[in-house]
């Protein structure tokens, strides 16, 4: 049997006095789409930073493809974009990509980037300009672009819509669909309920440290007879039972 993409077993984090995850039991399924959600300060990041090691889980256990997370080599079949993405501002596009692609194992193929760079609406002159030139959009789009070219079998995206204006959002949403058919797994946080609903596989709701809920999109509508996700998350936000679906 296959193991899970990633398995988050009793994960606990506390700064302080301070509790940031509380027992976090979670598996995401491989080839999964994947979109965890909850309100600023819910430990989304925190969980992220767990899973990569930068920030060490006070108990508990995460794996990655069944290996523990602890190992790089664990991790070295995943790409991450934080949510605060910013590449060395000194260096040009086509600088980043190919220092990046060396990391990733992978030589640096100009067509593949310029195709990749169009799919996100990213103007090929980017390849060119120092990242000190960017704007917030396009410094998205080239961490985005970066972690699609790496094609690694786990994407692992904070906020990756982030700066992004709507056609970009639509772009990248197209751009994860096509990879997730290919059986990539893609893990990512939002605040657009929106765009976990239209699509996730299955979902998470994380609320002060907690999962208060996972399952399909439909599933967290239908347990709260809620016309729309948005209101049914703010009604899984109330209750203090933990659901599963």
């Amino acid at each position: 049997m296959e193991p899970s993409a990633l398995a988050f077993r009793h994960v606990s984090k506390a700064f302080g006095t301070a509790s940031a995850l509380s027992d976090v039991e979670l598996e995401v399924g491989t080839g999964e789409l994947f979109g965890l959600v909850g309100m600023n300060g819910a430990g989304k990041t925190t969980l992220i930073k767990c899973l990569l090691d930068s920030s060490r889980a006070d108990t508990g256990s995460i794996e990655v493809f069944g290996a523990t997370s602890l190992l790089p080599a664990a991790r070295s079949r995943l790409a991450f974009l934080p949510e605060r993405f910013n590449a060395p501002f000194y260096v040009t596009g086509r600088d980043f990509l190919r220092l990046m692609l060396r990391l990733y194992g992978r030589g640096y193929d100009e067509a593949a980037a310029r195709a990749m760079l169009a799919a996100l609406d990213l103007d090929l002159s980017a390849l060119d300009k120092p990242v000190r030139a960017y704007s917030k959009g396009m410094t998205q789009k080239l961490g985005l672009a970066c972690c699609l070219l790496s094609e690694r079998a786990l994407l692992l995206l904070d906020e990756p819509t982030s700066g992004l204006d709507p056609k970009a959002r639509a772009l990248l949403k197209a751009a994860l669909r096509e990879r997730h058919a290919r059986g990539s797994t893609i893990f990512f946080t939002s605040h657009s309920l929106a765009d976990v609903e239209e699509m996730c596989d299955r979902m998470a709701v994380l609320h002060q440290g907690r999962v208060r809920y996972v399952g399909s999109p439909a599933g967290l509508r239908e347990r709260f007879g809620a016309p729309t996700l948005e209101r049914a998350f703010l009604a899984c936000l109330e209750t203090a039972v933990p659901l599963a679906a």
